[in-house]
């Protein structure tokens, strides 16, 4: 039994262990290709990473990412490290580290909205505690019911025969068996054929889905998803903006649709669940506002027979470690995952990168989450310190 855990038992972890100080950092990393999306096109991704220092010793470590900068959403990597500098650090400093809902609460009563740069704090107080206790964050949520995930590989460089390349590379390492296409940006009968040619490719190999990232109109969504069941694909991601929208596309063609962008959280999940609009959820721990928000997501899901997929915002390997986690205890992934984030990175953070094999991710098994930084490759990556390399030389 390690010394913290002894110390916890002798009674009093709550009482000894307080938060010394939160730092936050912003890593600019490459990615192996573009990343297109209806949106925008992902040249590379940056991480803001928090650590939050214990007065144990304890460091733990959270993510917060996004696609494509404010492309996508409301929340940028620069913003989550000023709202966490500027307003979340003043609520955890010398607060007891251990107590996490209590903390979350805090923030939660303080702080309007904030999801992504909440759920990243969440992580690192998660991951403390499982290193103070010896426990993975999995037991922490209540207990995995699985120790490893099948995980899609989104298909988004926007080429057909690069695209249909790319798949056959990842089924011969037998790395991924589901495809996600990136459409939208083009016609919606360009958009067909390009599905079209990659499900005649991989055949009976491999399943194909598609996500349009809310960039068609409902009178295009009802031309396009016919086509595409036609074409072999088996699901839609968030084909429209508005959840009305989905609502009334639901249910009349033999496809699957997902709900995704429309999906912020608890309160959303339960307005959703009511329409009965979409037939899957794509659950992010960072758009849910955290592990024990996403899990609230989910029981809510199951609650409306409503199935279930783990979906990325492209985290790197912390996020991606906090998201396998957290969906380890779902009682139910009818549609796998998509936690690909670190395998669209050229280069990794950990020590010991995470395990990808035989279409599976391995979720890590180590107390907290069960990562261990490289120092020395999130120094060589933090912008500031890069920032400051470049002006000492110009200067």
């Amino acid at each position: 039994m390690n010394k913290n855990k002894d110390i916890a038992l002798q009674g009093g972890l709550s009482e000894m262990v307080t938060i010394d100080r939160v730092e936050t950092l912003l890593l600019d990393l490459p990615t192996i290709r573009p990343h297109q999306l209806s949106m925008t096109t992902m040249q590379g991704q940056t991480l803001m990473i928090v650590r939050i220092y214990c007065s144990d010793g304890s460091v733990g470590v959270g993510e917060g990412t996004t696609i494509g900068g404010l492309a996508y959403g409301a929340e940028s990597p620069e913003g989550m490290k000023l709202a966490i500098d500027t307003y979340f650090t003043p609520l955890l400093v010398g607060q007891r580290a251990d107590a996490v809902p209590e903390l979350m609460q805090r923030l939660v009563l303080a702080i309007k909205d904030n999801r992504f740069a909440k759920s990243a704090v969440e992580t690192a107080l998660y991951d403390a505690l499982g290193q103070r206790l010896d426990l993975p964050v999995s037991m922490l949520l209540g207990g995995p019911v699985r120790d490893r995930l099948e995980v899609a590989w989104t298909l988004a460089s926007g080429d057909t025969v690069r695209d249909i390349e790319e798949a056959e590379a990842m089924l011969a390492m037998r790395r991924h068996r589901v495809f996600k296409l990136k459409i939208g940006k083009r016609s919606v009968a360009q958009d067909v054929a390009h599905v079209a040619a990659i499900k005649k490719a991989v055949g009976d190999r491999a399943t194909v889905r598609v996500d349009i990232n809310m960039a068609w109109s409902e009178l295009e969504a009802r031309y396009g998803i016919p086509a595409l069941a036609d074409v072999g694909c088996e699901l839609v991601e968030q084909p429209v903006v508005s959840a009305a929208a989905l609502k009334r596309l639901s249910g009349k063609y033999p496809i699957a649709l997902m709900a995704d962008e429309s999906l912020t959280g608890p309160e959303s999940a339960f307005a959703l669940a009511q329409t009965k609009a979409p037939d899957v959820f794509a659950i992010k721990i960072e758009q849910s506002g955290g592990l024990r928000a996403a899990q609230k997501v989910a029981a809510i899901a199951e609650a409306a027979q409503i199935e279930l997929y783990g979906g990325t915002m492209l985290e790197g390997s912390i996020g991606t470690a906090a998201s396998a986690h957290t969906f380890s205890t779902f009682h139910a992934l009818e549609w796998g995952t998509e936690l690909f984030g670190p395998l669209l990175l050229t280069e990794d953070i950990l020590t010991s990168p995470l395990r990808y094999e035989n279409f599976e991710l391995h979720i890590p098994q180590g107390a907290g989450l069960g990562i261990v930084l490289d120092e020395e490759r999130v120094q060589f990556f933090n912008r500031e310190r890069r920032k400051r390399s470049v002006s000492l030389v110009a200067g």
